[in-house]
């Protein structure tokens, strides 16, 4: 981020800037404040989710996640199949492992699969989002919220484990919400609504909608 005078505050960044991985997808807009400065940003948030992970870290555009947060997809999980949940075979690796060896480690029954973060959700500071949760567009976590469950879309949700608050805004709007899916717009055209975005005018939106919609058609040929 950086300051009118020109000052950069590394210490948030946008995270497909700064990440590189196999198993991570990060939409545009989306970023980081976090207290300190970090050389592995990928290691930080998803410190389980390895190259050979089965799973992935799915987040969308404009979402803006607090100092602390961490994501713990499936990789993290142990075996529970068994009398016990010890990972013996990570300790006994060696020269003979190969490298299907290797990936049968990732193979734990009772995978949660992806861990999905939708558009535009605030994750405050410290949550802690648990491996398979769907989080939808427009959502909030709490600090310090422990996510095991799924998140409906512009809900709000607090504790451990995280329950849900309240709805940020009556079904209408949020209909209204997911079907204009304002940050799929051109950047022009969020730029000039952003009193209407962050006002919540739900009627301004719908009309920019419609013209949005309106030239779309036009430009493919389809009008």
């Amino acid at each position: 981020m950086v300051l009118p005078d020109g000052t950069v505050i590394k210490t948030v960044v946008h995270l497909n800037q700064v990440i590189e991985h196999p198993r991570i997808s990060i939409g545009d807009f989306t970023y980081f404040g976090h207290l300190e400065e970090l050389e592995d940003y990928a290691g930080y948030l998803a410190p389980f989710l390895f190259p050979l992970s089965g799973e992935r870290l799915l987040i969308g555009k404009f979402c803006q996640i607090a100092h602390g947060v961490r994501f713990i997809t499936s990789s993290a999980n142990h075996s529970m199949r068994g009398f016990s949940t010890y990972p013996f075979a990570n300790f006994m690796m060696n020269e003979a492992t190969t490298a299907d060896d290797m990936k049968a480690l990732f193979d734990v029954p009772g995978g949660k699969g992806d861990t999905v973060i939708g558009n535009d959700v605030w994750i405050g500071t410290e949550a802690v989002v648990m491996p398979g949760v769907t989080v939808g567009d427009g959502a909030i976590l709490g600090a310090r919220a422990v996510v095991a469950r799924d998140v409906p879309p512009y809900t709000v949700v607090a504790g451990n484990p995280a329950k849900p608050v309240r709805k940020r805004f009556d079904d209408h709007v949020t209909r209204a919400l997911l079907e204009l899916r304002w940050w799929d717009w051109p950047i022009e055209a969020i730029e000039a609504n952003i009193d209407a975005i962050s006002g919540a005018d739900i009627e301004t939106l719908k009309r920019v909608g419609d013209r949005i919609d309106a030239a779309t058609k036009t430009d493919s040929g389809l009008s």
